[in-house]
């Protein structure tokens, strides 16, 4: 894969400039965030999300508008960083490079298309380095948000596919340069652009072009390969269209289901279950309520010539299917359990916990004395909580059984997440023998 940067003209010699204050007052035009005193060292630490609780004034006519790059400084007015702002969300801005950044080197400085070449040039590099895409692996994560350094913009590639997903007012703002960038990558023939309409709405954005958005790219199903594994991928599916973060936990069940009897609870398109059938399963059992994802997973079969008399699916309520294998005590030797979002909000993990016990109850009730469960959540609110695992100890006193814990892991290595920014963190995966 080639680098934007070679696609592109070369930059520039850094500037002369010694800090963001000289390079603004040169360029004229930008606003002055201040902080309040004692809010100001972690975003020097490198949290990038400004909340409107943390700003005490704005200097600047006339005052800045969502998507305008501004600089930000502390209580004696100091520069510490610049970032995008915007008016109306609680995200009063995004920090995108720290004054020592830009002493360092001010090409980027005060200048998003730049910082954006930069910044994806970076993404496709570290992706390169981990090996993606490969001659077994064409589907993976590009960008990452806050992992990127990027906040607010993910962009997951399958294939000759580039999917875009926005959840911040200046991606939309910069729509044309995300697109013209990543239409450049050797290899991405189509890009595909998935606004997240509520997350917009809460940017402060109007939605309302947005609520039947239809990227026009064309392409609304593409074939990618994880693992060795072919998988049909509907472009107009949940999140991107392929949960691209559990690349590394199918590559364990496949490693570990040989003679297996398996079950993969909420199975979506059959991740799971095609890797225990791939690993040798003596029988797999995919259960999902979505008709569209089941059809997928079906497709999937055929595409990797797997025997259907091995491997199944099952269009179902989830809980509903546990309680009545419960009932026939019938179980499993193997199981996954890979529910929807339960916690979307803070303000919810109450009672999405109880809702995570039941299921677990549930699973562990179905999986063999000594056998195997990987459970997971991607609810953010409950990976940042650090509750899941109290979760799932709760869930094995009202299942009557006991839990070990084997491994914790979380999303594959091209999902990173920036330390200094936690709440990036969203996905738990747990394998745990269930005596």
């Amino acid at each position: 894969m080639k680098s934007i940067s070679s696609c592109l003209p070369s930059l520039p010699p850094p500037l002369t400039f010694s800090t963001l204050q000289e390079l603004a007052a040169n360029r004229k035009g930008f606003a002055r965030v201040i902080l309040k005193k004692g809010k100001t060292q972690l975003f020097k630490d490198g949290s990038p999300m400004v909340y409107s609780g943390a700003v005490d004034r704005i200097i600047g006519r006339p005052p800045p508008k969502t998507g305008d790059v501004v600089l930000v400084a502390d209580g004696s007015e100091k520069p510490i960083g610049w970032g995008l702002y915007n008016s109306a969300s609680m995200f009063c801005i995004r920090l995108m490079q720290l004054e020592d950044e830009a002493l360092r080197d001010a090409s980027c400085a005060l200048d998003m298309e730049k910082l954006l070449e930069r910044r994806l040039d970076a993404a496709i590099n570290l992706r390169r380095s981990l090996g993606l895409p490969s001659a077994d692996t064409n589907a993976y994560r590009l960008v990452n948000s806050e992992g990127d350094r990027l906040s607010g913009l993910i962009v997951d590639v399958f294939g000759d596919v580039a999917v875009v997903a926005s959840s911040a007012a200046w991606v939309e703002k910069y729509r044309f340069e995300i697109e013209s960038f990543i239409g450049r990558i050797s290899g991405v023939n189509h890009v595909n652009w998935r606004p997240s309409v509520d997350i917009l709405k809460e940017e402060g954005l109007d939605v309302t072009g947005l609520e039947n958005f239809k990227s026009c790219s064309n392409v609304d199903k593409v074939q990618v390969i994880e693992n060795g594994i072919s998988y049909s991928v509907s472009l107009e599916g949940q999140k991107t269209g392929f949960y691209a973060d559990q690349r590394e936990n199918r590559r364990l069940i496949y490693s570990i289901s040989s003679s297996q009897r398996v079950l993969d609870v909420c199975c979506y398109s059959g991740g799971f279950a095609l890797n225990a059938a791939a690993g040798g399963a003596d029988d797999v059992i995919g259960v999902d309520s979505s008709a569209p994802a089941l059809e997928l997973a079906k497709e999937n079969v055929q595409l990797n010539n797997l025997d259907p008399g091995r491997i199944s699916f099952s269009k179902e309520d989830a809980s509903e299917f546990m309680k009545r294998a419960a009932s026939k005590n019938d179980a499993w030797d193997l199981v996954i359990l890979d529910p929807p979002k339960l916690a979307p909000r803070r303000k919810v993990l109450q009672s999405a916990s109880g809702m995570y016990r039941s299921l677990n109850s549930l699973a562990m009730q179905i999986t063999k004395k000594g056998g195997l469960l990987m459970t997971c959540s991607c609810s953010g609110a409950m990976t940042q909580s650090g509750l899941f695992l109290r979760t799932l100890k709760g869930a094995a006193t009202m299942s009557g059984r006991r839990i070990t814990v084997l491994r914790h892991a979380g999303a594959a290595c091209d999902h990173p997440i920036d330390p200094s920014y936690p709440e990036g963190a969203y996905l738990t995966n747990y394998l745990l023998r269930i005596l």
